[in-house]
């Protein structure tokens, strides 16, 4: 038998975004039954952050970027979208479908020291990649230390 490590805190927050997910699916008047089977995938996504940007990367294969929603509201950047069922083929003749489908819904508290205005976004070969600029103010600078100035030069 393999141990598998137990991780609370990673628990809790598919905890939370699947709350997230019902009471935003209750907001906006969405069907139950369409949508609670359907909306059982999120994009995975990675986070990091540069000296002058924090990116965060998402893996969108077979979606097109028309069918996703970027979003920046009150410090939370909400990602959404839907990766469509292609019904090239008819259902019966599938042996075997795992790939998931239907809607998705993502939120993330973005830090003070983002732009919001200055947020762009790329598609490209299945990733999405949204880049968050800081705020020029907020960068951290160095300061120069001065000498003291000396009584014979602040006479002149």
């Amino acid at each position: 038998m393999a141990i598998i490590r137990w991780t609370p805190f990673t628990d809790m927050v598919t905890l939370r975004e699947k709350m997230n997910r019902l009471f935003e699916d209750m907001l906006t008047g969405r069907s139950e039954d369409k949508d609670l089977t359907a909306s059982t995938w999120a994009p995975s996504v990675d986070i990091y952050e540069t000296e002058h940007e924090l990116v965060m990367t998402a893996e969108v294969p077979g979606i097109d970027e028309k069918d996703v929603e970027i979003k920046v509201e009150d410090n939370t950047l909400t990602l959404k979208g839907e990766r469509k069922f292609e019904k090239e083929t008819k259902e019966e003749n599938y042996h075997r479908i795992e790939r998931s489908y239907g809607s998705f819904y993502r939120a993330f508290t973005l830090p003070n020291s983002i732009d919001p205005d200055k947020i762009h976004a790329e598609h490209e070969n299945g990733i999405l990649k949204i880049t968050m600029p800081k705020r020029q103010e907020l960068k951290p600078r160095k300061v120069k230390i001065l000498k003291p100035s000396s009584p014979e030069k602040a006479k002149k």
